[in-house]
């Protein structure tokens, strides 16, 4: 993240390894007339100027219980969704409530049935150990893809297990679980009393960064995490859980002490888009497709010039980055994020993407994180400098 930011500051780098999700002008233009007209009717200056309660302003949680109920037609009222700043608050929250150190002296752990995960996952836990990651099986694709899949032959649910999380789709990776592994996830949550969490930050409904068929899940043991940063308002810090009463009641008590209650802003934002019928359109019709043809146009500067004997590329399936694994790369994607840094390029190494992972996996160490939103002068630029490091490793090595 340090470097992240000093790479923010420094002009000419190429920043392929951050988070922000893309400038696109149609939503940009949208959320300025909206704000405009917010302001203009004081809803703007409403928001500013009062405290919503702690589980989060009640317009929306109407307005968003009300949308998927008639578009999903999941069982839920508004007592079932509570509202943090940010998802990253949320997986804190969620974390530390369902595993940790229990009064009885026992420890629980949060299990991810398929490495690699969520980067910021990894340092959310009040104690040590918090989590669990089970090694995944890779399948090979045609054309230099391959893609990642539950293992439910190595997996362990065990009395210490207190939550499963699974990010759908995921990040890093682009991976989607199929609707399968997530009926299997679902079932052996219930068998075994806890809950299967779901980060749906980049899904669907919204903002429907996913470009396979995927049937979305909610049901009274599932808890779903959802976000407005996808839809372009990461400034925002809107982050909504959706789950039993008593889960939304204890992260209410959460947000109260922490943080009083969640910020207005951005579910003020989000309340006017449900209430005009443009959140699933906007998803459908303008986020979606922008996201669809920039990871198509990255792939093909990626083999441009990186052929699939030294590179290749997760399956892309949603999310907002490419997953490259250089499988017979001579030095580690450490070493080689390293050489990157030297010439400008930011990306982010893979190792750092399997929280709670015991196994030593040489895999860990071939796979880099690429994030396919800069524009295209600026990825050609990265891939380019990217393949002239392969180039300048491999040569070494001979």
């Amino acid at each position: 993240m340090e470097d992240m930011g000093a790479g923010l500051r420094t002009p000419g780098t190429v920043m392929l390894g951050g988070g922000n999700p893309a400038q696109i002008p149609a939503m940009n233009d949208y959320f300025q007339q909206l704000l405009q007209q917010m302001h203009d009717d004081g809803k703007l200056t409403e928001a500013l100027c009062n405290y919503d309660g702690p589980q989060g302003k009640t317009v929306l949680l109407d307005a968003l219980a009300t949308l998927l109920h008639e578009q999903l037609g999941w069982p839920i009222s508004a007592r079932n969704i509570v509202l943090t700043n940010g998802s990253q608050s949320a997986f804190f929250y969620l974390f530390n409530l369902f595993a940790g150190r229990c009064a009885d002296g026992s420890k629980k752990h949060v299990l991810f049935p398929l490495a690699p995960e969520y980067l910021g996952y990894a340092d959310a836990g009040l104690d040590d150990d918090l989590f669990v990651a089970a090694k995944p099986m890779i399948e090979l694709l045609p054309a230099g893809q391959f893609k990642y899949h539950v293992d439910f032959t190595q997996l362990q649910v065990t009395e210490e297990t207190g939550l499963i999380c699974v990010s759908r789709p995921t990040n890093p990776t682009g991976n989607v679980i199929t609707d399968e592994e997530l009926a299997k996830l679902d079932a052996l949550a219930q068998q075994h009393g806890i809950p299967l969490l779901i980060d749906n930050a980049y899904g669907v409904p919204f903002p429907g960064i996913i470009f396979c068929e995927a049937r979305p899940l909610w049901n009274q043991n599932t808890i779903l995490c959802m976000s407005l940063s996808k839809l372009g308002l990461p400034g925002s810090r809107c982050g909504i859980i959706i789950a039993a009463e008593k889960v939304v009641t204890a992260i209410s008590n959460m947000n109260g002490i922490i943080s009083l209650a969640p910020g207005s802003i951005g579910p003020g934002i989000a309340t006017e888009m449900i209430q005009r019928g443009d959140l699933l359109r906007l998803s459908e019709t303008v986020i979606r497709p922008f996201y669809q043809q920039r990871v198509a146009e990255t792939m093909a500067v990626i083999r441009r010039y990186l052929p699939e004997d030294r590179c290749l590329i997760h399956k892309p399936e949603g999310a907002i980055f490419l997953w490259l694994w250089f499988r017979d790369l001579p030095i580690t994607t450490e070493e080689l994020y390293q050489r990157l840094k030297l010439r400008g390029v930011l990306m982010v190494p893979g190792h750092f993407f399997f929280p709670g992972f015991a196994d030593t996996w040489p895999h860990t160490q071939q796979c880099m994180r690429m994030n396919y939103v800069p524009d295209s002068d600026q990825i050609a630029r990265g891939v380019r400098i990217l393949a002239a490091e392969i180039d300048r490793a491999y040569a070494e090595n001979e």
